[in-house]
C-alpha cells in the first residue's frame, strides 16, 4: 500500500485549482480581447518600426556623429593640449615653486627653528624656576588663606541660611504644597469626569452621523463597484498583454516579409550585378590599368631618386671645390707617435715576447 505512494507529488508541488470565473469576466473577455487587439497591432507595427529606425540611425549616424564630435576631440585635447600643458606646469612647479622652498626650508627655516628652539628652552627653564622658587609657595599661602576664609563663610551661612530654611520649607511651604496638590487632583478629576462624558456624547454621535453611514456605503456601494472594476481593469490588463504579444508576433512577421522584400529587390540583384559584372570589369581595369599605371610610377620615382642624389651629390662636390679655392686645402692631421711600434716589431699572438721584454 506504501509503495505507489512514493510516486505521487508532494501536497506543495501540486499545481492548485484555478478559482472559479464569474460570468460577468466571461462576457467581458472576449469583446474586450477583440478591441483591444485591433487597437494595439497597429500600435505595435508602428512601435517596431521606430524602434529598428532607431537602431539603424543609432548605429549609422548617432553614434559616429557623437563619437566624432564629443569624444575625438576631448582625447586629442587630453592628449595634445593638457597633459603636455600639465607636464610643463610640473616641471615649472617644481622649478619655481618646490626647488626654492626646500632650499628656504633647509638653509634658512631649519637654522631659524633651531635658534627659537634653544631660547624657548632657555625661558622654559627660567620659567620653571620662577615656578618653583616663586609661584608655588605663594599660591600655597593663598589657599590656605581662602580655606580659611571658606570654612568661616560656610558655617555662616549653615547658622544664618541653611537652618532657617530648612524650617520654613518643613512647616510652612510642604503643608500649602500638599493642600494645593490635593485641591490639584480633585480639580483634574472633575475635569477628566467632564471631559469623559463629552466625549461619550461624541463618539456616539460621531459614529450615529458619519461611522455607520460609511460602513454601509463602503459595504453595499463602494465594495460591489470596486470588485466589477477589477474584473473590469484585469481583463483589460489582460487583454493588453494578449494583444501586445500577438502583435508582436505579427510584426515580426511583417518584417521578415518586407526583410525578404527587400533582399529579392535590392540585396540579391545588387550582389549579383557585383559578383558577375563589377569583380571581373574591376580585375580587369586592375590588370590592364591600374597596374601598369604603378609601374610607371615607381619607375618615375626611381629616375627622380636617382637624378636628385646625383644633383646633391653634384652640388656638394662645388661646395667643396669653392671651400678649398677659397680657403686653401684643409689642413692635413699630425702624425702621433704609438705606444708600440707597428710591423713586426709589435706583439702577437703567436708569440710569448712582448715589445718591452724582448731583446
Amino acid at each position: 500500500m506504501d509503495a505507489p505512494r512514493k510516486f505521487e507529488k508532494p501536497p506543495s508541488a501540486r499545481p492548485s485549482p484555478q478559482s472559479p470565473e464569474g460570468c460577468l469576466a466571461v462576457a467581458i473577455r472576449v469583446p474586450v480581447r477583440i478591441v483591444v487587439l485591433v487597437l494595439v497591432v497597429p500600435v505595435r507595427l508602428v512601435w517596431d518600426a521606430l524602434v529598428a529606425g532607431g537602431r539603424f540611425l543609432y548605429r549609422t549616424v548617432l553614434r559616429p556623429v557623437a563619437r566624432a564630435v564629443f569624444v575625438w576631440p576631448w582625447v586629442a585635447l587630453w592628449r595634445y593640449v593638457v597633459v603636455p600643458l600639465a607636464k610643463a606646469l610640473g616641471r615649472l612647479t617644481n622649478v619655481l615653486v618646490l626647488v626654492p622652498l626646500v632650499w628656504l626650508y633647509r638653509y634658512l627655516l631649519t637654522p631659524v627653528g633651531h635658534g627659537l628652539a634653544w631660547v624657548a628652552r632657555g625661558v622654559g627653564d627660567g620659567l620653571a624656576w620662577v615656578y618653583a622658587r616663586v609661584l608655588t609657595p605663594v599660591g600655597h599661602a593663598c589657599a590656605w588663606v581662602v580655606t580659611g576664609v571658606a570654612a568661616l563663610v560656610g558655617r555662616l551661612g549653615r547658622y544664618l541660611l541653611v537652618v532657617p530654611a530648612g524650617w520654613l520649607y518643613a512647616w510652612v511651604l510642604a503643608p500649602v504644597g500638599r493642600a494645593i496638590a490635593w485641591c490639584g487632583r480633585g480639580l483634574l478629576w472633575l475635569v477628566r469626569a467632564v471631559g469623559t462624558g463629552i466625549g461619550v456624547v461624541l463618539y456616539w454621535t460621531a459614529r450615529i452621523l458619519l461611522v455607520l453611514p460609511a460602513i454601509g456605503l463602503w459595504r453595499w456601494v463602494l465594495t460591489p463597484v470596486g470588485r466589477v472594476l477589477a474584473v473590469v481593469g484585469r481583463e483589460v490588463w489582460d487583454a493588453l498583454g494578449h494583444a501586445w504579444r500577438i502583435a508582436g508576433h505579427i510584426s515580426l512577421a511583417v518584417g521578415r516579409v518586407l526583410g525578404t522584400l527587400f533582399r529579392w529587390i535590392f540585396v540579391e540583384p545588387v550582389s549579383w550585378v557585383y559578383r558577375t559584372i563589377l569583380t571581373p570589369v574591376g580585375h580587369v581595369v586592375r590588370d590592364l590599368v591600374l597596374r601598369p599605371a604603378a609601374e610607371a610610377a615607381r619607375g618615375v620615382g626611381r629616375v627622380t631618386r636617382q637624378v636628385l642624389a646625383a644633383a646633391r651629390e653634384s652640388a656638394r662636390q662645388a661646395r667643396a671645390d669653392f671651400r678649398r679655392m677659397v680657403f686653401g686645402e684643409p689642413r692635413q692631421p699630425e702624425p702621433v707617435e704609438r705606444r708600440e711600434p707597428m710591423d713586426d716589431e709589435t706583439r702577437t699572438l703567436g708569440r710569448s715576447t712582448t715589445v718591452l721584454t724582448k731583446d
